[in-house]
């Protein structure tokens, strides 16, 4: 029998699968892009990533699916087009973990003075304690996920308090330093910080009540993070001036918080950070790759997901330890796939959903489209695995009409 969530649990598992690593890295890279005006990049992919909320609480209230996007993408699109994105999403956590992992233990490392081998060893250690977590089941990872917010937040709140004390209004201009189409370009890695909708998606099924429970889930989604994610990228830039072009932007912020002490807390902060996304999207992960191969119990992920996961993180931290890879030339895969996720997704709530939730999933899907054609090359490998999946699934039935349903709906 699976573990129902709470209210509270279940908006721990949503944040912590929108929040990543990428936060402590992310501001100070798109400030170096962009300048001052990172802050209006980061304002517009809010607004998708609101979109995209409101999209998938649409879709988990009408369609409570233990599958998530792939129950989402049959009703909507038929079975074909759901087992293509069912198998995108998950190659994007076979691969996106070891580097999530790595992108975490990256950070701990350049703070330590470390480089990359160290790197790469901490990643390890930090994926599979990630696999120990989800393997003791839902209801161990929710409760463990639920602790990692709360620490988040208030490492992150010291940071932002640090750094207002430091802001100098001076910091704010040029406010375009780099011209206007910066703030586009920075769109594109900026992204990584505002994928995650879909890896909660099969927790809705999770949910005793889920027309009353997860409304509140996604309110309290889009209010955390979008207070965490503008409040820092703000004060980055007007605290640290210069510097906010830092690979190691919060451990500066905390610096000036706390003083040396700080450096302890952002590696912390990167720990828990990588551990709570990863625990996210392999929770969520779990409960579709069971649909899709009918092995693992209730509660935790079938073992060839974890697998094939540890697989993956071999080869690739291998390959990224010897140096043969760059982290920044793989990065845009999972991205990529998840982004082809989200075109699935929004192209069946289109379908689905009726009123101002119908219009809000074709501007989202155009949006991400748009995103999409930025990650170049590296969107080729999801076309591929949506490809196969797409060739070696029977024709279905044609997808019904469902204008009559969203009327009734």
């Amino acid at each position: 029998m699976s573990s129902p969530l709470t209210v509270s649990r279940g908006s721990a598992m949503y944040v912590g699968a929108l929040l990543g690593p990428g936060l402590l890295v992310l501001p100070g890279l798109t400030a170096a892009i962009a300048g001052p005006a990172s802050v209006l990049t980061w304002a517009a992919l809010l607004v998708l990533s609101g979109l995209l909320g409101w999209v998938f609480a649409a879709l988990g209230i009408r369609v409570p699916s233990a599958t998530g996007v792939r129950g989402y993408v049959a009703l909507g699109l038929g079975g074909r087009a759901a087992t293509a994105t069912s198998w995108t999403f998950l190659a994007g956590i076979i691969t996106g973990t070891p580097i999530v992992c790595v992108i975490g233990g990256s950070y701990v490392a350049e703070l330590a003075g470390a480089g990359r081998v160290t790197a790469c060893l901490i990643a390890v250690v930090i994926m599979l304690a990630v696999l120990v977590i989800t393997s003791r089941g839902l209801r161990t990872s929710s409760a463990i996920q639920f602790g990692l917010v709360l620490l988040l937040i208030a490492v992150v709140a010291i940071s932002v308090a640090g750094g207002a004390f430091a802001a100098d209004s001076a910091n704010w201009t040029p406010f375009a330093p780099h011209g206007w189409a910066a703030i586009g370009t920075a769109a594109a890695p900026l992204m990584l910080s505002f994928v995650g909708w879909e890896a909660a998606a099969p927790l809705t099924a999770r949910l005793t009540d889920p027309r009353r429970q997860l409304p509140r889930i996604v309110a309290i989604t889009l209010a955390v993070t979008s207070l965490l994610y503008l409040s820092l990228a703000a004060v980055t830039v007007a605290a640290l001036g210069p510097d906010a072009g830092s690979s190691t932007p919060v451990a500066k912020l905390l610096v000036l918080a706390v003083g040396p002490a700080g450096v302890v807390l952002a590696g912390v902060s990167a720990v828990v950070l990588t551990i709570g996304t990863v625990n996210a999207y392999v929770s969520g992960a779990g409960t579709l790759a069971r649909t899709l191969t009918s092995q693992g119990d209730q509660d935790t992920p079938p073992r060839w997901l974890n697998v094939a996961i540890l697989a993956s993180g071999g080869v690739l931290i291998s390959l990224l330890g010897a140096g043969v890879l760059e982290l920044e030339s793989l990065v845009a895969v999972p991205s990529a796939m998840f982004l082809v996720v989200y075109l699935g997704c929004t192209a069946a709530a289109w379908r689905l959903l009726p009123g101002g939730v119908r219009i809000a999933a074709a501007a989202a899907f155009v949006l991400v489209l748009a995103i999409l054609a930025f990650t170049s090359t590296a969107a080729v490998p999801a076309v591929v695995v949506a490809g196969v999946a797409w060739l070696a699934t029977p024709r279905a039935r044609p997808v019904p009409d469902h204008s009559a349903a969203r009327q009734a709906w």
